[in-house]
């Protein structure tokens, strides 16, 4: 297989993937086999069959349906997180890298600060200030996902600002503001695209594992984590109500993992020159 056809492949089976969590999560919002959040001790842990196919849990509740919702909450979560994360590391690291040379320490220096505070830390300081829910985990992931757009903006900018246009940009005596809104962002948006993909797979990893520890959603909002979590005292017995969760959560990280690889194949400019 040649290099672009591998490309294409990665970039195909990541859209496909996500596509997939994705049309669960939108026809949960109209259908799910059954009411996901219905507690039935006469239906508890049945085994897959015409009317549950995937089963029930140990509450009764379908666990097709938990996870169409389940899809819900872990794309919003990574859509607000990851979106406010872009909104504010992209204009941090693009004035990093065209500002004074004291800013981009600034800039710098506070990201390596936020790097040292892991996503799972930052979520249970502001679990124990806030309170443990599905808008604390927001937080915590967003502020863990800022460094990324900062650094990758900031390197971005770095290429972009010695091109002749932003030269010419100054000469005419634009200010920053104006280059890199006009000439520095159309540049650069494909590397933050490709971030985003990635920093979107970490912030599935890291709303599954804060559900699991209890620092996420909350019952009874289902949740890919917190199935898992609830699945743990019967994991010898039911094995597939861990397995069911821990597949969807592969697919929707492999899924933006291929997404990712692909897009950086599209937009970075290293490649582009090469091919």
């Amino acid at each position: 297989m040649s290099a672009r056809a591998e490309r294409s492949a990665s970039l195909w089976a990541g859209t496909v993937l996500i596509g997939l969590v994705l049309a669960a999560a939108l026809l949960s919002l109209v259908w799910t086999p059954h009411d996901p959040l219905l507690v039935d001790a006469t239906l508890r842990l049945l085994g897959p069959g015409a009317e549950h196919w995937l089963g029930t849990d140990r509450f009764g509740r379908d666990v097709v349906s938990q996870l169409m919702v389940g899809a819900q909450t872990t794309l919003l979560i990574g859509l607000v997180s990851v979106g406010a994360a872009a909104l504010a590391g992209t204009p941090l690291g693009v004035l990093a890298a065209l500002g004074p040379r004291w800013l981009d320490e600034l800039v710098m220096r506070a990201n390596d600060l936020l790097l040292a505070f892991p996503t799972l830390l930052l979520a249970i300081m502001f679990g124990a200030v806030f309170g443990a829910d599905t808008g604390t985990a927001m937080i915590a992931i967003g502020i863990a996902s800022v460094p990324g757009f900062a650094r990758i903006a900031r390197a971005g900018t770095a290429q972009v600002r010695g091109t002749e246009f932003v030269l010419a940009a100054r000469a005419a005596g634009r200010g920053r503001a104006g280059i890199a809104v006009r000439h520095v962002l159309p540049n650069i948006g494909g590397l933050v695209i490709v971030q985003g993909s990635v920093s979107f797979a970490i912030a599935v990893l890291a709303e599954a594992a804060l559900s699991f520890l209890g620092f996420g959603t909350r019952p009874p909002t289902p949740s890919w984590g917190r199935m898992l979590q609830e699945s743990q005292e019967l994991l010898s017995v039911e094995p597939r109500l861990a397995l069911a969760p821990g597949i969807a959560i592969a697919v929707a990280v492999l899924g933006f993992n291929l997404l990712g690889d692909g897009l950086r194949d599209r937009f970075d400019p290293r490649l582009v020159s090469r091919r």
